[in-house]
């Protein structure tokens, strides 16, 4: 059963901008952090940058900080992923997932998540 749908990948010039989003069809996740991975081909899944359930902090890779904006609706039980300035580096397939509300801060670690979407793809050409 699908839990996470994202879209809004695709094909973008460097420099360029994407809105990734992630629902979750027939399920809530208003008491989950909510985080973004990628992986480029050839290399592990890496974490982006993921949400809090509760007051909505923040956490960010170094390599996406100042560019990427992640943002969550629970009325909407949804989660964005802006994207700016977009590198050549950036390429990969993204994932959206969601971890169980933990004290301890914004989880980053990928096996703290426990659902996960199927992935879309980014193309970022220089």
């Amino acid at each position: 059963q699908v839990q996470l749908v994202e879209s809004g990948g695709g094909l973008v010039q460097a420099g360029g901008s994407l809105r990734l989003s992630c629902a979750a069809p027939g399920r809530t996740f208003s008491s989950f952090a909510r985080g973004w991975f990628r992986q480029a081909p050839g290399k592990e899944r890496e974490f982006v940058a993921a949400i809090s359930w509760s007051d909505s902090s923040t956490y960010y890779a170094d390599s996406v900080k100042g560019r990427f904006t992640i943002s969550r609706d629970n009325a909407k039980n949804t989660v964005h992923l802006q994207m700016n300035s977009l590198k050549s580096e950036d390429t990969a397939v993204y994932y959206c997932a969601a971890a169980p509300a933990m004290p301890g801060g914004v989880p980053s670690g990928i096996y703290e998540y426990d659902f996960w979407g199927q992935g879309t793809q980014v193309t970022v050409s220089s």
